[in-house]
């Protein structure tokens, strides 16, 4: 697995984090928080998933943590619709960690979520530099940020995920992480009642999604993306 302290490159264009790695963009120039709501919490159907009363943990997996929004979006929603008493488990896959510095320039886009950044942001360099896993928010959250290839990461994963967010860079310019490989860990650490959402509606993606036992449809895509893929895994 990647070092921690290999952290991302990034470019700043128009305040805007751009990776110079994949040459590309960390999330929409329209909307980010849009994008993210759109794309991963309604496509898979969070808020309404989490206000049943007998709902004790539910696990998000990701593919590309990057400036932490897809997890800051989804906490914000969590803590507000799930039962008190229940636990979201966010775990994270991430080749190249955002340093402390450049995730608070990021996020400085979003005063809006001021109040679910400051406790990651305080805990940011542990989790990247041998902590792995933290709890947030009065213990309704743990993190677990994975350092290293997607799939090799989720390979050691034996958790059961009850939701996928397929995010990281377009597949054209990360062809590296969009494989069978992954898709084959996305299945086996799913379930009946799994689902997934993409930004990307790529054949490949979806052809690959497909083979492993996932259901895929086409949905509207956000902004200027003409269309995204969402399903579920059909056991």
């Amino acid at each position: 697995m990647q070092s921690p302290s290999n952290t991302a490159n990034i470019e700043w264009r128009d305040g805007q984090p751009y990776a110079s790695e994949f040459q590309d963009v960390y999330f929409s120039t329209d909307n980010g928080l849009l994008e993210t709501d759109y794309v991963f919490l309604q496509g898979n159907h969070l808020a309404e998933r989490w206000l049943d009363s007998d709902l004790q943990t539910f696990s998000i997996a990701e593919t590309g943590f990057g400036t932490g929004l897809n997890f800051l979006c989804a906490v914000n929603i969590w803590l507000s619709t799930s039962p008190m008493n229940a636990k979201l488990h966010y775990i994270s896959a991430e080749k190249y960690p955002l340093s402390l510095q450049d995730l608070r320039t990021a996020l400085n886009l979003w005063p809006q979520l001021k109040t679910v950044i400051e406790p990651l942001l305080a805990q940011y360099d542990n989790l990247i530099n041998g902590a792995n896993t933290i709890l947030l928010y009065d213990n309704r959250v743990q993190l677990s940020l994975l350092i290293g290839d997607a799939t090799a990461c989720f390979s050691k994963v034996t958790s059961q995920v009850d939701a996928w967010f397929l995010d990281g860079f377009a597949p054209a310019k990360n062809p590296d992480m969009w494989q069978t490989e992954l898709y084959q860990q996305m299945a086996r650490l799913s379930n009946a009642s799994t689902t997934f959402a993409t930004f990307t509606s790529a054949g490949d993606v979806r052809r690959g999604l497909m083979s492993a036992g996932f259901n895929v449809h086409k949905r509207i895509g956000f902004g200027k993306k003409r269309e995204m893929l969402i399903g579920n895994f059909v056991e």
